[in-house]
């Protein structure tokens, strides 16, 4: 199998630092998104949607989005577990996930898609309102996430999971979203250096 993967851009990061976590090291083909290696028609017939990552087996079969890549992983390779253990931990982990996805990482990424000068031929049309809406969005998450992380290493306590790496790699997007983290939330920029400090941050 191999790795189709998009170099910086949160979801393929995603892929890397959980495969870091994991031990797992596999085939990675790059994808170079700046010169539109994702819009070829090579990679189009890899997925239609033009995205990375992208998980193709030895049967030529395809797997796509971030997520699903990474269950795929736990599952072939259960230690460490990073989705959870037990029905109520795996259900805590995945609600944990789907919040700071939906709640931290989508914003971030709606800032700098909405936002950036960089991104005004990609994200067409660019609709600045829809940027500073979700800039607002984010930063009052982030003050909820921080209440949480009060005396929490990580997202779920003592243990690090997935969760805390869709928040690693949002809050690393937020220095290409020209973001900053709140001044007054002690919690979670102790728990963003945590995260950053790991090895697999690196991936």
């Amino acid at each position: 199998m191999k790795l189709y993967d998009g170099g910086k851009v949160p979801n393929a990061r995603r892929v890397r630092v959980f495969l870091a976590e994991k031990g797992i090291s596999i085939p990675i083909i790059p994808v170079d998104l700046g010169k539109n290696e994702h819009k070829s028609t090579a990679f189009t017939g890899i997925n239609p949607l033009q995205r990375v990552p992208a998980l193709v087996f030895d049967d030529g079969s395809v797997l796509t989005e971030s997520i699903a890549i990474c269950r795929y992983f736990e599952e072939t390779q259960p230690e460490p577990p990073l989705f959870g253990v037990g029905a109520r931990g795996k259900a805590e982990v995945e609600m944990w996930q789907r919040q700071l996805e939906l709640n931290l990482l989508q914003p971030i990424a709606h800032v700098f898609r909405h936002l950036h000068p960089a991104m005004a031929t990609y994200e067409v049309p660019q609709v600045a309102e829809w940027g500073e809406a979700n800039r607002g969005h984010a930063s009052r998450y982030m003050t909820l996430l921080n209440a949480h992380l009060k005396d929490r290493p990580f997202v779920m306590g003592e243990t690090f999971t997935v969760a805390d790496i869709t928040g690693l790699v949002a809050l690393d997007f937020t220095r290409p979203a020209r973001m900053t983290i709140p001044d007054g939330l002690p919690h979670l920029s102790d728990w963003y250096a945590r995260l950053s400090a790991r090895p697999s941050a690196k991936a």
